[in-house]
């Protein structure tokens, strides 16, 4: 008991002696890393960014050669909009009827027979089921041109988020490969927001609340940076007793680079006073 006695009491000035020197240690770390992929394998055409540059949320990155792609949309528009089978199956449809009331009258008259009636009234009904038949077809072709116009979507790779590109790994004229194993074309980060994960003693678990205000000091350029609290471990790691509360602030400026070492404090976290052995 007394060797843990011990050990507690050193954490505890351990914490109160980094509090006072003005803040636990943390990393500067972009919010999100993605490495950007096709979804479908095929030749890259163009990359439009390079490492280091800026790119906003939904900017073209990586266009596949799509010419395919391009001309089944094309036919499939075209054929969304034919209006051949429509109108001749109206026209079948106009003279059906037109015949069908000739021929009403004439039996009235005793002048045709009930079977002429009864197979032209047939023909009306053969030409409105053909006239349904071309409405189906051009909503079939409109659900196509949906289709290929996705499939043609597929060949385009947009940026996900706003950040910079921290790698390319593709050019033009490589082959872009489906696949999480695969090589991607590029990576991008996002660093606005950007995150900070502090470790914690656990001495002061259940002080940090989720919401919490907390500020940030960057290393590289010393800027004060705002900060709040958006996680906290619910478990502590045995080895090194502590616990990650994490961390997130603005970066609208992109001034601040990931990896930046800094030093975190939060608000209202109350530091247990050094114990006498």
């Amino acid at each position: 008991m007394k060797s843990v006695w011990w050990a507690a009491a050193g954490l505890l000035c351990g914490a109160t002696a980094q509090a006072a020197e003005g803040g636990f240690e943390c990393l500067l770390e972009p919010w999100q890393v993605v490495e950007v992929r096709a979804p479908v394998e095929g030749v890259i055409a163009t990359v439009g960014a390079q490492r280091g540059d800026t790119v906003r949320r939904g900017q073209v990155l990586v266009e596949l050669q799509s010419a395919a792609e391009r001309a089944a949309v094309d036919s499939a528009r075209y054929r969304s909009k034919m209006e051949g089978q429509i109108a001749s199956a109206r026209n079948r449809i106009d003279y059906a009827t037109k015949k069908l009331a000739r021929l009403a009258d004439l039996q009235k008259d005793n002048f045709t027979s009930a079977q002429a009636r009864d197979e032209a009234e047939a023909e009306k009904r053969l030409a409105e089921s053909e006239l349904q038949s071309a409405i189906e077809a051009r909503e079939l072709a409109v659900i196509e041109l949906h289709r290929a116009q996705e499939q043609l979507a597929l060949r385009t790779v947009s940026a996900p988020f706003s950040g910079v590109v921290i790698d390319r790994l593709l050019n033009p004229g490589d082959l872009a490969e489906y696949g999480s194993g695969r090589k991607a074309a590029l990576k991008i980060a996002q660093i606005d927001p950007m995150r900070a994960d502090v470790a914690l003693p656990a001495v002061l678990f259940g002080q940090v609340r989720v919401g919490a205000r907390a500020s940030v000091v960057a290393t590289v350029g010393g800027a004060r940076l705002s900060a709040v609290v958006r996680s906290v471990d619910k478990v502590i790691d045995a080895a090194s007793s502590t616990f990650v509360a994490r961390l997130e602030l603005a970066n609208p400026q992109m001034q601040i680079p990931g990896g930046s070492r800094c030093t975190a404090t939060v608000e209202g976290l109350a530091v247990p006073p050094r114990s006498r052995p």
